[in-house]
């Protein structure tokens, strides 16, 4: 993909595989950009050399500004929506199906999918400039996707809590205290220290029993490979709204 629409790029270093994703737009997430996520973090899964994990976003401001308004906007019918939705799904599912640790580093705001993809990191470095919002409801759709994740991550209570007061940011102190982020720092530059200190150590882990690690992380959400398609077609059905669109134009003209 062109700078101009985004891109994903990944590579492999002593043992630690790196994901890397940007969109001018607040690092916003387009169906190019999910599905390249989805891809490159299935290759790296795949790749014998690689024993950890990194997603990340350029920058040095927002992680993630989650789905992008203009796909959004663009959405005609339902199968349309439900495609576009199914690409948070796609993603979620490889970070979930990966036999290998997944370490989220998080230098900036995350919303909606943004939150989405750190729920399903299995161990989350931030600053304290990452506050967290689910702002679909705001745009009359619901994290319908993402939900799963966050609330596997979070628990009911703070999923609901971000659900509801979709217009408000919650700080990175509070997703500390309530289980998304595993470690906040008042830099960057100490951030990314911690970071590679844990995945040179998990680079030299066993494979075999960090493999194992993730698998019971994740039970019990066998059937997310069914359920985040279904909660995709709710997402693709609420998009083509009256109340959606006019939102989201309200969004963009801001």
């Amino acid at each position: 993909m062109s700078s101009q629409n985004g891109h994903v790029t990944s590579s492999v270093n002593n043992h630690i595989g790196t994901v890397t994703f940007f969109h001018p737009a607040s690092n916003s997430l387009p169906g190019a950009i999910l599905n390249e996520l989805a891809n490159s973090i299935t290759a790296l899964a795949a790749n014998p050399e690689v024993r950890v994990l990194i997603l990340q976003s350029e920058g040095n401001k927002a992680f993630c500004a989650g789905a992008s308004f203009d796909e959004l906007i663009a959405i005609e019918n339902m199968d349309q929506g439900s495609v576009f939705f199914s690409g948070f799904a796609k993603v979620i599912n490889a970070m979930r199906t990966c036999g290998k640790l997944i370490i989220a580093r998080v230098q900036g705001k995350a919303v909606g999918g943004g939150v989405g993809l750190a729920s399903a990191a299995d161990y989350v470095f931030a600053t304290e400039h990452a506050a967290i919002k689910l702002s679909e409801l705001a745009v009359g759709i619901g994290p319908f996707v993402v939900g799963p994740a966050v609330q596997r991550k979070m628990g009911l209570s703070a999923f609901s809590q971000l659900a509801i007061d979709a217009s408000s940011f919650r700080s990175a102190t509070w997703a500390l205290q309530n289980g998304l982020y595993a470690s906040v720092h008042a830099t960057i530059e100490e951030m990314d220290e911690a970071i590679l200190k844990l995945a040179t150590i998990l680079a030299t882990s066993s494979p075999e029993a960090m493999g194992e690690l993730k698998q019971i992380f994740w039970e019990g959400t066998e059937n997310w490979d069914t359920l985040l398609v279904q909660r995709a077609g709710i997402s693709g059905r609420l998009v083509l709204s009256d109340f959606t669109r006019n939102a989201i134009q309200q969004f963009k003209s801001k």
